[in-house]
């Protein structure tokens, strides 16, 4: 089993001073690199006489890598395809013929694929007609990965390389998953179908809907390309929502003047029959079942909703429904506090802010409000465990979450500034 995961861009000389440490160590006795040298020397290597080149492959089988000499070969490979150094990857492969068609460079979990996948998540498009022309063909994983980072241009590429066939459905996820609408519309340029083999509509409306990624507005124009190309959304609020149509909204609201207290369960927020899941592959930050849509605009970053909404009267203090176990009841201010933006604000995709904590209190937030809250984070952030935050605050919400990636620390610096306590 691998104790260790290479980042998508190893840094070699990073590695080399980790087997050095990894040898000091070792003849020290240190418990842990002991036990690596138990776990992953192949010949049981007594530590206290090891030599570097132990250290070396002991770190290098931590990696899942076979052997040093493969470790440095992958991490050169890498270094080369984002310098887009093509002359550095031709001579690679020619001295190592192996590595054209290795399934993946970095990790056998990694998605980032064989090198012709690795150069089109990259944009590396002198790259990937090299290694064509060298013989890869790993033509239709790149051309997922990338659709999936929006390289239309090394899309286009592979197409050509493909012959001009028509990508595999499976490309649609892809775009899906990171919210991209420049590579949803290029599938759709190069003749993507949404109805299947049986002539039914199907669209990864589940993906979307269930990504981590948040871009609102990617969002909307990709559902809005799925309804163009013949796929029918269900004529709930919900949706009208996740669609980013405040039309259809209006329309919601003026059959149903008590739209806008209304808690919604799981299953309308993630409908089971577009092919979406539990609340745990669901992913999201404050539990979003049985909340109201000013809680989903939160985690959803939907912040033009959100003022369309208190404009209309809802109200920031209506709270989540309670389940048997007492679990529920918390506010949409909550939600601003743990939640999907605010892990990616906190790894630098957008400056922090609490621009969603401010609009709620501006509309008469209680900062003090208590409630009782359960979570289980997607697996993908390798979380296994349920916890469970009883009589809560905001303020102690965010400060006694399991995972500090998930909590905008504005949100919690204005919450206390507001009067807010544990």
């Amino acid at each position: 089993m691998s104790a260790r995961k290479l980042p998508v861009r190893p840094d070699l000389e990073q590695l080399r001073h980790k087997a050095k440490d990894l040898l000091r160590a070792a003849r020290l006795g240190d418990p842990g690199a002991v036990a690596d040298f138990r776990d992953f020397h192949p010949n049981g290597a007594d530590p206290a006489a090891a030599r570097l080149a132990d250290a070396q492959l002991v770190l290098a089988r931590s990696y899942e890598a076979a052997s040093w000499p493969r470790l440095v070969q992958a991490c050169e490979l890498v270094d080369a395809i984002w310098r887009d150094d093509s002359d550095a990857v031709r001579a690679l492969i020619t001295r190592h013929p192996r590595l054209r068609d290795e399934m993946t460079i970095i990790r056998p979990d990694s998605n980032w694929g064989a090198p012709m996948a690795y150069a089109a998540n990259l944009g590396r498009d002198r790259i990937v007609r090299m290694l064509h022309e060298l013989g890869a063909r790993d033509i239709e994983h790149a051309m997922d990965r990338a659709v999936l980072q929006s390289q239309v241009s090394t899309a286009a590429l592979l197409h050509e390389l493909m012959g001009r066939s028509i990508p595999p459905r499976t490309a649609l996820d892809g775009a899906a998953y990171t919210l991209s609408a420049a590579g949803t519309a290029f599938l759709f340029r190069v003749g993507m179908q949404l109805q299947d083999e049986h002539g039914e509509c199907r669209a990864p409306v589940d993906v979307v809907l269930e990504t981590d990624s948040r871009k609102p507005t990617a969002k909307h124009e990709i559902l809005a390309m799925y309804e163009q190309h013949g796929f029918t959304f269900p004529d709930t609020p919900t949706m009208a929502l996740h669609r980013g149509r405040i039309d259809l909204l209006e329309a919601h609201l003026a059959r149903d003047p008590g739209l806008l207290t209304r808690t919604f369960p799981h299953a309308e927020i993630y409908p089971p029959a577009l092919g979406c899941h539990d609340e745990i592959l669901a992913t999201h930050g404050t539990p979003l079942a049985g909340t109201t849509l000013l809680h989903m605009c939160a985690d959803y970053d939907e912040f033009e909703i959100a003022e369309w909404l208190l404009a209309r009267g809802a109200d920031p203090n209506a709270r989540a429904s309670v389940d048997a176990e007492g679990f529920g009841g918390h506010t949409a201010i909550f939600s601003t506090v743990v939640s999907q933006p605010a892990f990616w604000m906190n790894y630098g995709h957008r400056e922090l802010d609490a621009r969603f904590t401010k609009l709620f209190l501006d509309h008469g937030a209680e900062v003090n409000v208590r409630a009782s809250l359960r979570k289980q984070l997607h697996p993908g952030y390798d979380e296994h465990a349920l916890h469970e935050y009883r009589d809560v605050s905001p303020l102690s919400w965010g400060r006694r979450f399991h995972r500090k990636e998930f909590v905008n620390g504005a949100a919690l610096a204005l919450i206390e500034a507001k009067g807010g306590r544990e």
